[in-house]
């Protein structure tokens, strides 16, 4: 069915827009591509919205669904890198991080913004410097179900509209972060949640919301 009023998806926590395709899972609304992405059941996400569970740590040698060239390995001895977004006001001045066990970290900020684009502009500096098999570990369900979900391939084969046939938000950050990864073929993603008590997730966070308040002067 279409949706008749503005709503926000169940899933990915985004905008749903009148006309757009929706179906209801577990009592709440969902864009009909998001539902379709597997199985699972609803979470309770960081800041309280919903998102579709993910599936554990990909264990070594096991496969990595929706890469470009096909299912990817990931090695023993890849590398974890944990990443975050943090904005205040959203939109308003926000910041991104991301940090590895190793001490290897950076962070940044802008001054209108958005916490999903922080989100994902995070994980983009990361796998843009960082070299070989990365499990990128982000709070973010908008960011990991893009990947676990295969989001982006409805949105290359529509030409970069969503399924409400509008145009995706934030292409230019998601273009080049997609084509890295279909370009490696070496990248997986893991789901977290937000303020459990993961110390590298908590270091993120940290720099981030740091970051955003450097930026708001």
């Amino acid at each position: 069915m279409t949706a008749k009023y503005p709503a926000v998806c169940g899933v990915c926590s985004s905008a749903i827009v009148p006309g757009a395709e929706i179906v209801k899972v577990e009592g709440r609304w969902a864009h009909r591509e998001c539902a379709a992405g597997g199985a699972g059941a609803l979470f309770d996400a960081p800041g309280g919205r919903a998102g579709r569970a993910t599936t554990p740590a990909v264990p070594t040698g096991r496969s990595v669904a929706g890469a470009g060239r096909g299912p990817a390995a990931v090695p023993s001895g890849a590398l974890e890198v944990w990443t975050d977004g943090a904005c205040s006001g959203n939109p308003g001045p926000g910041g991104w991080a991301w940090a590895t066990r190793d001490g290897r970290q950076a962070s940044g900020g802008e001054s209108a913004t958005t916490n999903q684009r922080m989100e994902i502009r995070a994980v983009l500096e990361a796998v843009t410097v960082l070299d070989g098999p990365l499990v990128v570990v982000s709070d973010s369900t908008y960011v990991v179900n893009c990947f676990r979900d295969s989001w982006w391939r409805g949105w290359l084969a529509r030409g970069w509209t969503n399924s409400a046939k509008r145009p995706v938000a934030n292409q230019d950050l998601w273009e080049p972060l997609i084509t890295v990864y279909r370009n490696r073929n070496d990248i997986a993603f893991r789901w977290v949640k937000g303020h459990s008590g993961d110390t590298m997730n908590d270091l993120v966070d940290r720099l981030a919301v740091e970051a955003s308040r450097t930026a708001a002067g």
